[in-house]
């Protein structure tokens, strides 16, 4: 059964909790998303270690209900 989008920030939000998230569903299907997570945990860490970050959230899922996903991470700008 397919993701909906409020289900991926929850997870995403619920291990890192000062998260922005984004999710757009690429292909209408539940199955494909993109997501962009903005969070001050990401500060001073590479991209990969930020990836994994979002993946240990969603961990449970990638590979069943959530098939792919296109991500984007990043700290908050300064200023």
């Amino acid at each position: 059964m397919p993701m909906n989008a409020h289900d991926i920030e929850a997870l995403i939000k619920r291990h890192i909790p000062d998260a922005e998230v984004t999710i757009r569903d690429l292909a209408g299907d539940g199955d494909h998303y993109a997501a962009t997570v903005i969070s001050e945990v990401f500060r001073g860490k590479s991209r990969v270690q930020q990836h994994q970050l979002v993946y240990q959230a969603l961990k449970a899922e990638m590979g069943g209900a959530l098939h792919a996903l296109a991500l984007q991470t990043s700290a908050p700008q300064k200023g």
